[in-house]
């Protein structure tokens, strides 16, 4: 399943919750997650959608790690059965 397919399905659950799943980029910081989660229940999360066998880049870890530091909520999803725990787990 190409990242795109796996991004369109997290977009639509999200929606389906009442939430929003903002395209995020970032000229100036290169990393950052791909989407800004802003879920019904008030939390807020950075997602990095991966497909299976993908990896994070090394900025991309710098920035999971900046977003730990900083106490932010961070995920990486790598399909779609993740992405349903993790909505379950959370919305």
């Amino acid at each position: 399943m190409l990242e795109k397919q796996i991004e369109r399905y997290l977009v639509d659950r999200v929606e389906s919750l009442g939430g929003r799943a903002y395209k995020f980029t970032s000229p100036a910081h290169r990393g950052v997650a791909d989407r800004i989660v802003c879920l019904p229940n008030g939390q807020t999360w950075f997602v990095e959608v991966k497909t299976e066998g993908g990896r994070l880049s090394p900025l991309q870890q710098v920035f999971m790690s900046d977003m730990a530091l900083m106490r932010q909520k961070y995920v990486c999803l790598w399909n779609k059965d993740q992405i349903d725990g993790w909505l379950d787990e959370v919305a």
